[in-house]
This record gives C-alpha cells, sequence and structure tokens, in this order.
C-alpha cells in the first residue's frame, strides 16, 4: 500500500510539472485578454515619450507584456516609499521594451522589484592583497541580483524615461543583466537563439569591450559610457541602453554590434 502511494504521489508530481507551463499559459492568456486600464494607458503617454514613437503592433505586443508582468511581479517599497500604479506601470513599460517578440518570456527568474525613491547606499566586503577586510560603501541609482531580485532607484527610473534619447536608463541596464544572469553569473553573453551564434557574438563583443577599455583608460570619448569598460556584464547591460535610445548613431558608428544586438533583441528600432 505504502508502494501505491508513493508512486500515485509520484505519478501526480509529475503530471504537475508537465502541466504548469500549459496552466501558466492559460492564465497569461486571461491576463493579457483583459482591456489595459485607461488610467495605465495615461501614465504611459505621460511618462514615456518613446512610446508614441513604437510602431502599433509593438505597442499593442508591448501593453500585453506589462499586463503580465505587474500581475506576476512584486514591487516592494524601500525606505518608506510607498508603490504606486504609476511607478508599478513606468517600470514595467521599460522592463517589457526587452521582451518586444519574445513570446511567452517574462523573466522567469525575477519574483521582485525592490524600489528605493532615490539613490542607495549598497556595503560591500573585500578582502585586499594583505588579507585585509576592508568594506565600500557604493551610491547606486539600480542593481540586479541573480536570486531574482531588481533593485531600482525611482528617481532615476522617472529621469530615465524621461529623455528616451540619451542612451542612459537605469531600467533597460539592470533588466539586461537579468537576461544575461537567466543562465546563471553574468558574463555579457546571455542565452542565444542558437548555439551557433556564440562565436560570431564572441567576435564582435571582445573587439568593441577592448576598444572601449582602451578609450577609456586613454579618457577618450565614446558612444557608450565608460562604466561599461568595467567589465563584458557591464559593456552588455550599457550597450543595451545605446541599441534602445540611440540606435542610429549605434548602426553608424558601430553597425556590427548593432546587428549583433538587433538579432539578439528581435527588434529594429531605426524603423521606429
Amino acid at each position: 500500500m505504502a508502494i501505491l502511494i508513493t508512486l500515485l504521489l509520484g505519478a501526480a508530481i509529475i503530471a504537475l510539472v508537465l502541466l504548469l507551463p500549459y496552466w501558466r499559459r492559460y492564465q497569461r492568456g486571461k491576463i493579457m485578454a483583459k482591456p489595459f486600464p485607461a488610467q495605465w494607458r495615461d501614465i504611459v503617454k505621460r511618462r514615456l515619450p518613446y512610446f508614441r514613437a513604437l510602431p502599433a503592433d509593438l505597442q499593442l505586443q508591448l501593453k500585453k507584456h506589462m499586463q503580465v508582468f505587474i500581475a506576476e511581479k512584486q514591487f516592494i517599497g524601500c525606505d518608506g516609499l510607498t508603490v504606486s500604479d504609476e511607478m508599478r506601470v513606468t517600470i514595467a513599460a521599460q522592463a517589457c521594451l526587452l521582451l518586444l517578440n519574445r513570446p511567452d518570456y517574462y523573466y522567469p527568474k525575477l519574483k521582485q522589484i525592490l524600489l528605493y525613491p532615490a539613490a542607495f547606499v549598497v556595503r560591500t566586503d573585500s578582502t585586499d592583497a594583505a588579507g585585509v577586510m576592508q568594506q565600500q560603501h557604493r551610491v547606486l541609482s539600480g542593481e540586479s541580483w541573480g536570486q531574482g531580485k531588481v533593485v531600482l532607484s525611482w528617481a532615476d527610473t522617472l529621469e530615465g524615461a524621461a529623455n528616451p534619447c540619451d542612451g542612459r536608463n537605469v531600467v533597460i541596464h539592470e533588466f539586461a543583466h537579468q537576461l544575461d544572469q537567466e543562465k546563471g553569473i553574468a558574463n555579457g553573453a546571455p542565452l542565444l537563439e542558437r548555439s551557433s551564434d556564440y562565436q560570431r557574438w564572441s567576435g564582435v563583443m571582445a573587439a568593441e569591450f577592448a576598444t572601449l577599455q582602451r578609450q577609456a583608460s586613454l579618457g577618450q570619448s565614446s558612444l557608450f559610457n565608460h562604466y561599461g569598460a568595467t567589465n563584458p556584464a557591464e559593456f552588455f547591460a550599457v550597450i543595451s541602453e545605446v541599441f534602445f535610445e540611440q540606435p542610429s548613431a549605434l548602426a553608424q558608428q558601430h553597425n556590427g554590434l548593432y546587428q549583433e544586438l538587433s538579432r539578439f533583441y528581435r527588434l529594429n528600432p531605426l524603423s521606429w
């Protein structure tokens, strides 16, 4: 009898695991079938000027993605901040830009968005060459954790949304990290569509990353923020900001890089 019960429980668990994707897809379909709230539409028009530049099909797709994103992710206010619909909608609209043309994909590891009123301080412990423990305090506008969390400054989120052409957007930056972290540690090589794509991707990225590192060391100007020279993961996040906000300059100055990002994001912002 005990063996039979164990077998039945095992079969039930297997069935649950197999059926879960279909159930999730069904639930998401129900969410997307609902009308997009009028107050959300007002927030998008007021806070996100780039929205009007999107083709009509991408506008509709973005709104559907936002509905699912807001329903599935938990928003938590920090330092006394009370999270409002305006905050959820403003963040979701920018985060879901990276999901366009990706059906049924919503940052599967991400569970929570932690929101501070403004830039926040992060304390890190490190050991120097002599083995002495040191504390460092960094002031950040955003951070992406591999454990299913993104941390954002609301003030910086608003600033990034208000100017869609300066190549600086903290939400795009941190959610690009989320894509990079899907396979584990962020290293500037997110999951590509085909394994054969990695050789071309690595060649283009390595050459461009080396160029930015050289420019940063010499103090030369670049289309990219020199922070992208920190490591390949930050480079990917920085160039993603530029891809969405300054596609024309990116295509003109770094066409190979633009093509790689266009294939990865399945978008061509030059046509918007």
